[in-house]
């Protein structure tokens, strides 16, 4: 069995896949829970400063995310153009311009997926993207396709 189809990554793309990777690592997670007990001190001591640290805490990470999506998708040229991916019994080939790379199905980490995307990571902070919007119809047969080729331990994929 054989997938293809073309992505066309999008900085509200990008935006998701920064937001999981981030909330999922544990700088994502300590900020998250500074921001919230700073917020909690408020409630119980009444202290305004602590309601104000909370929410900078809080707000600051989506933020400045959203502004790195943003500029990442304009500097990045292979953004530019949509990238071809092609899926097999051996991998995942990418392509782009008459340029291909292949990585096979035991080399990747994990596969997840956000409420926008399918995500396999080939390395522990390089990932590719799938947009579920460019799937379309699609969408099953590649997670079908990832959860038959990656150990049921690597793949944390919910529709």
């Amino acid at each position: 069995m054989e997938l293809e189809f073309d992505v066309r990554m999008t900085a509200n793309v990008l935006y998701d896949y920064m937001l999981r990777h981030t909330y999922y690592s544990a700088s994502g997670l300590i900020g998250t829970i500074v921001g919230a007990l700073m917020i909690v001190c408020f409630f119980f001591r009444g202290e305004v400063i602590f309601l104000i640290a909370g929410l900078v805490i809080l707000g600051y990470l989506p933020w400045t995310l959203l502004i790195k999506s943003r500029r990442q998708m304009l500097s990045t040229p292979a953004f530019q153009e949509p990238l071809h991916y092609k899926l097999t019994e051996e991998g995942i080939e990418v392509s782009q311009g008459g340029e291909a790379q292949k990585q096979r199905w035991e080399d990747m980490n994990r596969a997840v997926s956000t409420q926008r995307s399918l995500i396999v990571y080939t390395s522990r902070v390089n990932a590719s993207i799938f947009p579920k919007q460019d799937l379309g119809e699609l969408v099953p047969g590649v997670v079908e396709m990832i959860s038959t080729h990656m150990p049921p331990s690597k793949v944390k994929i919910k529709l």
